[in-house]
C-alpha cells in the first residue's frame, strides 16, 4: 500500500430526520447536530458520526456512532451516499459513508440534548463543518423523492396512528397540502397499513380509526441486499462478528 493510500481515513456519518412540534404547535422536520470539540472546524455544528472500526460493518458503525453521540436507535436506517471529495477535510483525506435515518417523535424526545447536541430545522441550518450542508441537502432530496413512492413515512410514527397523522407526515416533509380523500384511497390501496380495530381516545368528536404498520412489508426495499443485511444483523446480535 502506498503512503497516499495509507492516509485515507474512513468515517461513517448519519442524517437523522424526525418530526417535532414547532413553537407554533405545528410539526416541523428537524435533525440533530453535534458541536465539534476539536479541530478542524472546532465549535461548528456537524452531523453525528465517527471513524469506522475494523471489526464492524458500515451499518453497525452508523448505529453505534448514533447511540454514542445522540442516544438514538432509529427504526429506519439506510445508506445514503459516499462522500469523498479531495477538499472535504482541510487536514486529512477522509471518505465518509453517510447513512440517513428516521425516528418517531417519542423516540426523538429521548435523544441527548446538551450544549453540544441540539435539534435544528432541516431546511434552515447554520454553516456546518466539512461538506455537511451538502450532505443534508442531498438527504432531504432523497427523503422527499422516496416518500412519494415508498413506505418510509411510517418511520416517523409510533406503533399506532391515524390516517390524518400519516397524512401530516407527507404534508410536512413535502411542504405542500395533500387531499385527504385521495390520500385515504392511496394508503388503503397500498396495503402498507392495517386497521387495529381501535379508535383514538380523547377526541371531542367521533374518534378516528387507529392503524398500524403492516409488518409483513419492509420500510425499505434493498433487493438482494436486504437478505444480506438481515443475516449480518442477526450474526451481530448473536456475537458472531469478528
Amino acid at each position: 500500500m502506498s503512503t497516499e493510500q495509507s492516509q485515507v481515513a474512513l468515517a461513517v456519518s448519519t442524517v437523522i430526520f424526525a418530526l417535532r412540534p414547532h413553537s407554533s404547535g405545528t410539526p416541523e422536520l428537524v435533525l440533530p447536530l453535534v458541536r465539534r470539540i476539536r479541530e478542524p472546524y472546532q465549535g461548528q455544528w456537524a452531523l453525528p458520526g465517527g471513524p469506522l472500526n475494523l471489526d464492524e460493518d458500515l451499518s453497525q458503525a452508523a448505529s453505534r456512532t448514533l447511540l454514542e453521540t445522540t442516544a438514538l436507535e432509529p427504526r429506519y436506517l439506510e445508506q445514503l451516499y459516499a462522500f469523498g471529495q479531495l477538499d472535504r477535510s482541510p487536514d486529512d483525506r477522509v471518505v465518509s459513508i453517510v447513512y440517513w435515518a428516521l425516528v418517531a417523535g417519542d423516540e426523538a424526545d429521548r435523544a441527548i440534548q446538551s450544549e453540544n447536541v441540539q435539534w435544528f430545522t432541516a431546511d434552515d441550518l447554520p454553516e456546518l463543518a466539512f461538506d455537511h450542508n451538502l450532505i443534508v441537502e442531498y438527504a432531504l432530496w432523497r427523503l422527499r423523492t422516496k416518500l412519494e413512492y415508498s413506505r418510509i413515512a411510517h418511520g416517523f410514527l409510533g406503533e399506532t396512528f391515524t390516517l390524518a397523522q400519516l397524512r401530516e407526515v407527507y404534508e410536512v416533509v413535502l411542504r405542500k397540502p395533500v387531499d385527504p380523500g385521495n390520500f385515504r384511497r392511496m394508503v388503503e390501496a397500498s396495503g402498507t397499513v392495517v386497521p387495529t380495530g381501535e379508535r383514538l381516545a380523547g377526541t371531542p368528536h367521533r374518534p378516528p380509526q387507529l392503524y398500524r404498520y403492516n409488518t409483513s412489508i419492509d420500510l425499505s426495499d434493498n433487493g438482494p441486499l436486504s437478505q444480506l443485511e438481515a443475516s449480518r444483523t442477526l450474526a451481530f446480535t448473536r456475537g458472531e462478528h469478528s
